[in-house]
Parts: C-alpha cells; structure tokens; sequence
C-alpha cells in the first residue's frame, strides 16, 4: 500500500519528516506535497533544496501556528524573480 501521508506528532523527529519528505519528493504519483508550516521549519534546508515544480511544496499554517510568509519557500522565490534588480539592493 502506498503512503499517502504522515501524522506528525509531539514525538517525531525532523530526521523522520525530512525521510517523509524525500519519499514523497522521489514519487512519479504526488503533484503536490501540503506541509504545515511548523514542520517545514524543521526541514527548511531540504525545503529550501527542492527546486523541482512537480511536485510542488506548499506550506500551509497549522491551528496552533499562524503563517509567516517570509518562511514561505515558493513566496521567496516568487519574490527573487519579480523583484527590480534596483529593489535587490
């Protein structure tokens, strides 16, 4: 049966949700791939390294945690690109 999902919990290691991720990453079958926010922190490095668009990584805010988007992998890069070289500075 293939896995379709992982429940984070209090318990769960960064090593195991990096593992998750890469997995998931790795798959022919996943478009998109819906973290928290949170725990995308606690990958960021290997968030920050997928430069694939399929499947895409979309950071969503949990209850307990409110979205920040200057966290937000795809809005960084989405602002890189549509910033004036003048505005880079």
């Amino acid at each position: 049966m293939l896995e379709l999902h992982i429940f984070v919990l209090s318990d769960t290691t960064a090593e195991e949700i990096e593992a998750c991720f890469k997995r998931f990453v790795g798959r022919s079958d996943i478009g998109i791939i819906l973290i928290n926010q949170i725990y995308a922190d606690m990958i960021r490095k290997t968030i920050d390294a997928h430069t694939m668009a399929i499947p895409t990584v979309l950071e969503i805010p949990s209850k307990q945690h409110p979205y920040d988007p200057s966290k937000d992998s795809i809005l960084k890069l989405v602002n890189g690109i549509f910033k004036s070289p003048a505005r880079k500075k």
